[in-house]
């Protein structure tokens, strides 16, 4: 297990050497700037509005609006009815890579069914362009003479703003772009761009449904079977029956839900009886708003309240309806928890620890920047025009703020170079980085495209990286499909990690992991699992509801929701991994087992004298222990990871099971494949099941035999048990410690000549207790 082979060359990370912000990267820190991105320089036309352009009619008016053409790209503005004094104020974005001419043509045509009116034109020589780099002022936009097409002046003015800027311009988020000519229509655009997001805030409600009082069940002849539930949104709860079968039950329950900010849908309380095996009659019914219920901080309890329950009954007497309205009351103690924090994330790679009361957060820590460089060699994810495509984005998430690149169109290769920042509060935390294949463009032939496709994901624990460090390397971008593990392309990422107080840092390493209400009052581990579903469904609804929306498929990716589910291949990863953890064990026992059969005479030696000098003088027991380790950091200290951690595929087995073990793995819940199928795999897992039975057996076995020392179950056995304990008290009471250690080692040390091959006395006499096996079924 500890000889496997490393992961395949095309699977591991790459450092590279980007230049970034123009300058390069030269050892720890940057050269120039403090930008994490190559500089991108775009030609921008910003078009303003016109002024007196000529109508078409006698009234005098027309429908305008602007082409911008360079070369072969073309992008045009929204077109106004009748209006000669126009304002668009739009802006375009030229790639300098892609310019293919050294004349700017911005051009005032005028809409007909037919053909497009010429109204004027403005010409600009590239190599006149100004340009402007941030934090300079933006370029303040002027009027412009239209000409016509031989050069001469006519009628109209335009306004416009041209210069050559670069990425880091605060018009390059909301311009026509024209890496993204062929996105037509205003949604296909805002599909395109870059956006940032914000989880929705999120509590914990919790409700103490205590009691009832007055319940007016129909049939009065029998025991009420009384049960309170309890509905939020896409989140139902419900009691147990309650005990007191009577018109006022108690139940003092507590059901934990989770709502989000703003909160818009109140919480529905009913209390039901179940006059029926499958049918249960409300008694009554009430809405609570959430805006209005207390909230709490730490574990201190808030009031309890009463509320009056709702039931109409319709009555009818002769040839009237006569509506009557009973009032019972429940009782409850209800609160929205700031002290919380509410996980939709794995504990394992979570972003965000705090509480979501803001009362309650502490100052951060420094900041995490991060800069999205480009791909390469991404697979293509559909089929456009009879050839392979990717439309590729990027997605981010740390704590609350989520960001998406701009989409870029038809790329193997694409460039984002886009810088991101982030308040970090907690050392010990992890940021997402996903990449996704954009299939809500037009043009798509891929089936059943209305799903953004996963190309792959990464993350980065920020306690991994050293402060103030530039990180730069390529990342595999790494998928499991039911066929096996496959490389999707590289990521090329730039991180840092900036300190403010690196003393506040390292006194965060001895708060709690968690907010303090997740140790005082802790939920169950069920609770955690469903509030975690719950908190990842709302976040995936709220975030898919923006413009352009976080689709629910990517969000759930980056959250890893079917994290949860069996998975063979991880199983046999988590036992390799508890293996590893006690492999360092179980190689000093193989070394002390050298040592005690004197395979190496020297060192058996060297370890007497070192045992002699420990048991005359036992003080110097844990200062040799801690030196030790002491020492050995140091040693490694030479060797450390000089890079992130990333996706391993041997350690993940993801390059070594089965095709049917990666088919269940990806086979829906409940199960979609076929009876035998099914039936195989529910007989190999009683077949793991039943090794796994026979291991924790046999620890009880070991267990029960402690146990049976002095249960008197075997007397004999207790009898001499006692004796010993006797002998050894007398013993171990006249003679010094020191004597009975050194002698004891000696003796675990002796030289094979003095061993025998048969086991030893005291596990002989360990192995003839008695356990409980033969009181099993």
């Amino acid at each position: 297990m500890m000889m496997q082979k490393p992961p395949p060359e095309d699977f591991l990370l790459k450092e590279t050497n980007p230049h970034l912000g123009g300058g390069k990267v030269t050892g720890d820190k940057l050269a120039s700037t403090y930008d994490l991105v190559e500089q991108m320089y775009y030609l921008y036309v910003r078009v303003v509005k016109a002024k007196d352009l000529p109508g078409k009619d006698i009234t005098g008016s027309c429908d305008p609006y602007v082409e911008v053409k360079l070369g072969n790209y073309k992008g045009t503005t929204r077109h106004f009815e009748k209006k000669s004094n126009p304002e668009w104020n739009q802006v375009f974005a030229f790639s300098k890579d892609r310019i293919q001419a050294s004349v700017l043509e911005v051009t005032v045509k005028d809409r007909d069914p037919v053909k497009d009116d010429f109204m004027g034109r403005v010409l600009f020589d590239l190599n006149e362009v100004p340009r402007r780099v941030p934090p300079d002022s933006p370029l303040a936009p002027q009027w412009y003479r239209l000409d016509d097409r031989k050069g001469d002046k006519v009628k109209g003015e335009l306004m416009l703003a041209v210069w050559m800027g670069t990425q880091a311009d605060e018009a390059f988020s909301e311009a026509w772009n024209s890496d993204a000519a062929t996105v037509s229509g205003a949604e296909g655009i805002a599909n395109i761009r870059s956006k940032v997001y914000l989880s929705p805030k999120l509590w914990y409600l919790r409700v103490n449904i205590i009691e009832a009082q007055d319940l007016q069940p129909s049939d009065k002849g029998r025991y009420p079977e009384v049960f309170a539930k309890a509905i939020l949104g896409n989140q139902a709860l419900r009691t147990r029956i309650s005990q007191s079968r009577t018109i006022n039950p108690m139940w003092n329950e507590d059901l934990m839900f989770v709502a989000a900010e703003p909160f818009e849908e109140p919480l529905i309380l009913s209390v039901e009886d179940r006059v029926a095996p499958n049918k249960d009659e409300v008694l009554g019914r009430c809405a609570i708003p959430l805006q209005y219920i207390d909230r709490r901080l730490d574990h201190r309890a808030v009031n309890t309240r009463w509320f009056n329950l709702e039931k109409h009954v319709v009555i009818v007497e002769g040839d009237k309806k006569k509506e009557i309205k009973f009032s019972s009351r429940i009782h409850l103690r209800i609160c929205l928890e700031g002290g919380y924090h509410v996980l939709d994330e794995s504990t394992h790679y979570s972003s965000d620890l705090r509480p979501t009361a803001k009362q309650l957060w502490k100052n951060s820590i420094g900041v995490l920047e991060l800069g999205i460089l480009n791909a390469q060699g991404l697979m293509p994810m559909k089929m456009k025009d009879g050839r392979g495509t990717t439309d590729a984005y990027c997605v981010a998430k740390y704590g609350q703020k989520w960001v998406r690149t701009r989409t870029i169109i038809d790329s193997f290769i694409p460039r984002w170079n886009e810088q991101y920042t982030w308040e970090v509060f907690d050392p010990c935390t992890v940021i997402t980085i996903g990449v996704f294949d954009n299939c809500h463009l037009q043009g798509g032939e891929k089936a059943g495209g209305s799903k953004d496709a996963r190309i792959g994901k990464v993350r980065i624990r920020l306690s991994t990286l050293e402060t103030d460090r530039v990180y730069t390397h390529s990342y595999p971008l790494l998928v499991l499909h039911s066929s096996g593990v496959k490389k999707m392309g590289e990521i090329h990422l730039a991180v840092r990690f900036t300190c403010s107080s690196l003393l506040n840092m390292l006194h965060m390493y001895s708060h709690p992991l968690l907010p303090k209400m997740h140790y005082i009052h802790p939920l169950t581990v069920s609770q955690l699992d469903s509030l975690r579903h719950q908190a990842t469904q709302i976040v995936s609804m709220r975030l898919s509801r923006a413009e352009p929306p976080l689709r629910k498929e990517v969000v759930e990716y980056m959250l890893d929701v079917g994290s949860h589910m069996w998975s063979m291949r991880r199983s046999k990863a988590n036992f390799f991994r508890i293996m590893g953890v006690f492999s360092g064990l179980i190689a000093v026992g193989k070394w002390f087992d050298q040592i005690c059969n004197w395979r190496n005479p020297i060192t058996t030696v060297l370890i007497h004298i070192l045992f002699i000098i420990l048991v005359m003088y036992p003080e110097l027991i844990l200062p040799t222990i801690f030196l030790y380790l002491f020492l050995i950091g140091v040693w490694h200290y030479r060797w450390r990871p000089r890079h992130p951690p990333h996706m391993d595929t041997r350690l993940s087995h993801a390059d070594s099971c089965y095709p049917d073990e990666l088919d269940e793995e990806f086979d829906t819940f409940p199960t979609s494949r076929p009876a035998d199928v099914v039936r195989m795999r529910y007989d190999r897992l009683r077949s793991i099941a039943g090794r796994i039975q026979t291991v924790v057996g046999d620890l009880a076995t070991q267990g029960e035999r402690f146990q049976s020392l002095l249960s008197w179950r075997d007397p004999r056995a207790s009898a001499l048990f006692v004796i010993f304990c006797l002998v050894a008290a007398i013993v171990l009471y006249v003679t010094p410690f020191q004597v009975v250690a050194l002698l004891s080692g000696i003796y675990v040390l002796r030289h094979p000549r003095f061993r025998y091959k048969l086991p030893s006395v005291p596990l002989n006499f360990f192995r003839r207790l008695p356990a409980r096996t033969d009181c099993m079924l």
